[in-house]
């Protein structure tokens, strides 16, 4: 028999890299050396510096209080040990801001009392691990990027704390659906079987849902966000923003037996004699997330709705914009809520807020931030400011009391960023004006740009000279226009690399940094190893048959499925009791649940857990077909027309132009 639709299509499956499963990667060491920042570079960052409140150590002294424990050389090899070199002031090649939320974020380092019944593990992955006393043993709140980070974590704590280090975790809570905040559940389990699972509200879906569609092209642009091929150096990656960087090793996903919030806003629910009270938060910055309040103890855990810095609102690596005014209010309903009582937060990344008047102050600060970027980009947008412009325009608008605070400042989202996220969210990308309606596509767009400028060599020698004097954002666009439309030009490829370079050395956002850095890198030396992987076992095991037809229906190839003509089948699963019914037709492949088989060409009978075996390479649909696992009955040629419609994503496409080889490109 010919590859059926289902072994072909696993192979297409396993390609995609589902950001839900990701951030996994390997070091790679490359000989690749940045290079040293210009004298414009320099002083930007020097004048830049003059205008932050460098006399506010209040995060530092809230980031060092209740060490418990410091980090053993074992534990600390999972991540904060390739950040040892980040110390005194800020070299040339960092923004200042940035270098000081890279300083702040190396002082995570072990195991620190929260409160009276709640420690945290900070230091080893981008998130924090929680551990909260319940009646009988602990309650692990949010467990790392990795089963390893999780599990010498979890031992690392296990072994210091000074109260019921013996006692089992019993509960473990996942606040929302991003995968630094679940991927190390199977260690935790791995250590205590009987654990009960918790999760926000339509958790599992959310995870193997948000990212699955644009799956390749969302792990490419990881690679750039993250800096994932970028050295760990001064020249390189300094920070995350939110944490210092991401953990190696296996993602993992154990299911949740419970999901809260599923019947409303809020829930209280009494786990292993301690009290907590849920409230929803999805559609903030992830598309299922909750907050917690324990009211014995005054404590509110905000999830990631708060962190020592202002977050996305859209995240470059690319995904559906977050609802600004949503987090805001609800922000807003947090303050409304607990703020007369609360007298610890604690939160996914960074270190806790302790003190009621401070808690309400740096709440309302995080709100207004939020609140801002909403409010001010739709009154600019109303005033005729345009996607492009607003970037610009809302610097304007930030009031001195949210400048002079280190915690709203852009080093995960940008205000520019942010603000063109509100914009597109109302008004889409278009701006109205009839020039940007339907311009060329980019590289024939490049090409009369440069020809109309005179040519290559004069746009280069313009450039050379507004590079000169530090005017790097035009010397960007003008040499990216020169390098696409011929990506042959060497002296324009290293004139764009150098200047993206320095604009990344001036980035105060740790996104925007590692995005010019590898770009500049890409240009200089082609694409490199070390990219996220793809999704992992347990991730994948939860991906339902509809949700795989519909990734496979974007890896069909239009014309060549309307070639095919109507070609129909039936999916049936035994072991979860569930039929799709799939339809290709007009160059489009359809799916939908039904009770019962519908008349097709052809059907296919398949447990869903034997599905999961052969995306993860377990098994084939040949051997289950051979051993009766598998049936297929009616046209078989039904599934080669379809299989021969789908096409398999390049992960490695192209971003900045990459240099022809052998004279094509």
């Amino acid at each position: 028999m010919k590859k059926s639709l289902i072994s072909v299509s696993i192979i297409a499956v396993l390609s995609f890299n589902s950001l839900a499963a990701q951030h996994e990667h390997e070091s790679i060491s490359v000989n690749y050396q940045g290079k040293d920042a210009t004298a414009q570079t320099a002083q930007a960052n020097n004048d830049f510096a003059k205008h932050l409140n460098f006399s506010d150590t209040a995060a530092f002294d809230q980031a060092s209080k209740n060490l418990i424990a410091k980090l053993d050389s074992k534990t600390a090899a999972i991540l904060r040990a390739d950040f040892e070199y980040i110390s005194g002031k800020a070299p040339d090649t960092v923004n200042p801001s940035l270098y000081r939320q890279a300083k702040l974020n190396m002082v995570a380092d072990g195991l620190y009392k929260v409160r009276d019944g709640i420690y945290q593990i900070r230091g080893t992955d981008l998130a924090n691990m929680t551990l909260i006393r319940s009646e009988h043993g602990w309650i692990a709140y949010d467990v790392l990027l990795t089963k390893e980070a999780a599990k010498l974590s979890l031992k690392f704590a296990m072994k210091n704390l000074p109260e019921g280090g013996d006692l089992p975790v019993v509960a473990m809570i996942y606040s929302h659906s991003h995968v630094d905040h679940f991927g190390g559940s199977r260690g935790v389990q791995e250590l205590y079987p009987d654990v009960k699972v918790y999760g926000s509200n339509n958790i599992t879906k959310e995870i193997v849902d948000e990212n699955v569609l644009a799956g390749n092209a969302m792990s490419r642009r990881v690679a750039y966000q993250y800096g994932s091929t970028l050295d760990k150096n001064d020249h390189g990656i300094v920070d995350a923003a939110l944490g210092k960087g991401l953990s190696k090793g296996e993602i993992t996903y154990v299911k949740p037996d419970y999901t809260l919030n599923s019947e409303g806003k809020w829930e209280t629910l009494t786990i292993d004699g301690l009290e907590m009270v849920f409230m929803d938060a999805s559609g903030t910055e992830a598309t299922s997330e909750m907050i917690t309040y324990i009211p014995s103890m005054k404590a509110l855990w905000t999830a990631e709705l708060t962190y020592q810095g202002m977050h996305n609102i859209y995240t470059l690596r690319g995904a559906k914009v977050r609802d600004a005014l949503k987090w805001s209010k609800d922000i807003n309903t947090m303050i409304n809520t607990f703020g007369g009582e609360v007298e610890t937060l604690f939160s996914a990344h960074t270190a806790p807020i302790w003190g009621n008047s401070e808690i309400n102050d740096f709440l309302r600060l995080q709100r207004d931030n939020y609140g801002l970027i909403h409010n001010q980009t739709l009154r600019l947008a109303n005033q005729g400011v345009t996607i492009q412009d607003i970037g610009d325009a809302i610097q304007e608008t930030i009031p001195e009391s949210i400048i002079k605070s280190w915690h709203t400042n852009g080093y995960h989202g940008s205000y520019s960023h942010n603000a063109k996220a509100v914009y597109n969210m109302y008004l889409g990308y278009f701006d109205m004006n009839p020039a940007n309606l339907n311009p060329l596509p980019t590289h024939p767009e490049a090409a009369k740009f440069v020809d109309y400028m005179g040519g290559a060599n004069a746009v280069i020698k313009r450039a050379q000279s507004d590079y000169s004097q530090g005017e790097y954002r035009f010397v960007a666009t003008a040499m990216n226009k020169v390098v696409m439309a011929d990506p042959g030009n060497n002296t324009a490829r290293q004139l764009l690399a150098d200047t993206y370079e320095q604009l990344g050395y001036q980035s105060e956002t740790a996104g925007w940094r590692n995005i010019y850095l590898t770009g500049a890198q890409e240009l200089r030396i082609g694409i490199m190893p070390g990219a996220p992987k793809t999704a992992s076992a347990d991730v994948i095991s939860e991906m339902d048959m509809p949700t795989l037809f519909d990734f496979l229906a974007v890896k069909i190839d239009s014309i060549k499925a309307a070639k095919q003509g109507l070609v129909t089948m039936n999916i049936i699963t035994p072991d979860d009791k569930r039929i799709l019914y799939v339809e290709m037709s007009n160059g489009n492949l359809s799916n939908i649940e039904v009770t019962k088989p519908k008349p097709a060409d052809a059907n296919l009978t398949v447990n869903k857990a034997d599905v999961t075996r052969i995306l993860m390479g377990q098994t084939k649909l040949k051997t289950l077909l051979l051993n009766g696992t598998a049936k297929l009955s009616g046209d078989k040629t039904a599934f080669n027309k379809i299989a021969s419609s789908l096409v398999e994503f390049k992960p490695d496409f192209e971003i900045v132009p990459l240099k022809p080889v052998n004279g094509t490109h």
